[in-house]
């Protein structure tokens, strides 16, 4: 069970936290991991592309010359999709791309991932991610505190959406900003996911985003 540092914004040790049984007790195959991500990209597709087929095209009613006789091919509409101005072939209609993953299944796959990842030490916990004013130079001299300035990929995930931190982050180029997750529907929060971890280098997570996550993922 993995036993991480908890450190305030100016990079000193405050305490340690031990991820509960519910990090050290799940297991989630590398097959369960690659459907929850696959479902995830999956179900962020909107769907709504549209071309039209030869009967949606308007015009190309009259057959363009006679069958014969013309030295030509035979046609029988320019609306055909050969033609400037025809049809799609194989047109593409609207269509749901969403795959189901069981409840139980993601949530195996995104504590497997983040156990992995603070295994391998790639988790910083900081007691507090809060800013009084939206500053990025702020936010960079929390992750300079934490020896991630100019770091790949980190994902900063807050404990609820905190619109000041957000705009604080959001500029730095190689940061994520996500929360914990929350039985609450709709709002501004967007918990992270398990892509979130699997791509991320380095995780900065705030302490009670911890809590909530394993309160509501940990049942």
């Amino acid at each position: 069970m993995a036993e991480l540092i908890i450190k305030d914004k100016s990079g000193k040790q405050v305490g340690t936290h031990t991820l509960s049984d519910a990090f050290a007790k799940v297991h989630a195959s590398t097959t369960t991991i690659h459907r929850t991500v696959v479902a995830e990209e999956a179900n962020k597709r909107q769907g709504t592309q549209k071309t039209k087929t030869r009967a949606e095209t308007r015009g190309g009613g009259r057959k363009p010359y006679k069958q014969k006789k013309t030295g030509n091919a035979r046609q029988g509409s320019t609306r055909s999709p050969h033609y400037a101005h025809g049809a799609m072939a194989l047109a593409l209609t609207p269509r749901d791309y969403d795959k189901k993953v069981n409840r139980r299944e993601r949530r195996a796959a995104i504590l497997a991932a983040f156990n992995a990842q603070a295994e391998a030490g790639n988790v910083h916990i900081v007691d507090s991610i809060t800013f009084a004013t939206p500053k990025t130079s702020e936010a960079i001299a929390l992750l300079n505190s934490l020896g991630l300035v100019g770091a790949r990929r980190v994902l900063v995930i807050l404990p609820a959406y905190d619109e000041v931190a957000y705009k604080s982050l959001r500029n730095i180029p190689y940061v994520e900003v996500r929360t914990a997750p929350t039985s609450e529907e709709g709002g501004k929060a967007q918990p992270f996911s398990a892509r979130d971890l699997m791509v991320s280098k380095n995780i900065v997570v705030a302490k009670d985003a911890i809590a909530k996550i394993e309160e509501v993922w940990g049942k």
